[in-house]
């Protein structure tokens, strides 16, 4: 890393440039092909604008990083199996219903209307006192009932979130990477 807006002599900054293997035969010993190039006249370097790096390898519980692999984005838009379970808000449209009800009590006997509604009414015989006086006049009939249905209500489920992506970034720094393009041959040992 390297903290200025240069790099210094005999570094190069990485931001994905091809060089030519001939002309650094020792830095491409190293890097190969592995930030791209076609192998057999150029080469490239790391790109690391706009990128965190990443040690390769692995570890208990990570998944395995090859050297040159990228990944990753800055901004991402979640699908319905990544989402937060979460509230819509519901409007219900019932314009209910309009008619008129009419009914009548009835009692009778045998399919019969009657004047009498002592003993006769549609539920089961009483236990203890009647309700009502043993003493009413006129007929009970039948009843009738009319429902007139007027139309039927709806519910309408509106969308919350406006399905735009949102910034998927850790906290960062800028600062500038550098490789090295003349200088010691590193050895493994």
């Amino acid at each position: 890393m390297f903290g200025g807006n240069f790099a210094p002599r005999n570094w190069a900054l990485c931001n994905g440039q091809l060089l030519s293997i001939a002309q650094n035969t020792a830095l491409f010993s190293i890097l190969g092909t592995t930030f791209g190039g076609d192998g057999r006249v150029t080469f490239a370097l790391p790109d690391m604008r706009g990128r965190v790096p990443v040690h390769a390898g692995t570890g208990t519980g990570l998944t395995t990083r090859d050297l040159g692999e990228s990944s990753g984005l800055e901004t991402v838009a979640l699908i319905p199996d990544e989402m937060p379970y979460h509230n819509h808000t519901a409007t219900l449209t019932a314009p209910g219903y309009t008619g008129a009800v009419t009914s009548k009590a009835f009692t009778g006997r045998g399919g019969t209307a009657t004047n009498d509604p002592i003993n006769n009414f549609p539920a089961p015989a009483p236990t203890g006192t009647n309700i009502y006086n043993s003493s009413s006049s006129g007929v009970m009939g039948s009843s009738d009932v009319t429902i007139t249905q007027s139309t039927p209500g709806s519910v309408a489920i509106n969308n919350s979130g406006s399905s735009q992506p949102h910034e998927n970034m850790q906290p960062y720094l800028c600062v500038n990477f550098v490789i090295c393009l003349v200088g010691t041959f590193p050895t493994r040992d």
